[in-house]
């Protein structure tokens, strides 16, 4: 399924950028990042950090793996469609 309309994402291709590495991404940011492309309107943020806690990756150290309240992913900055 498409999850980022602006950049033409899947869910498959955030997946597929995931892994166990000091290099792979643990927040919504670095996905971006990893995919080669940024954040246009930021309404797919919500399901990439879905995404990111299924596959056990983007908590922090005080929460358990999957479990995370969001601080460390939350602090990210959201970017408009204005910026």
């Amino acid at each position: 399924m498409i999850v980022c309309h602006c950049n033409v994402l899947s869910d498959h291709d955030i997946r597929a950028c995931l892994g166990d590495g000091p290099d792979c991404p643990r927040g919504v940011g670095e996905v971006y990042s990893c995919l080669g492309c940024s954040p246009e309107c930021g309404r797919c943020a919500r399901t990439i950090r879905a995404i990111l806690r299924e596959a056990g990756v983007g908590g922090c150290a005080a929460c358990p793996v999957g479990e995370c309240g969001g601080h460390e992913i939350a602090a990210e900055p959201m970017l408009t469609a204005a910026e």
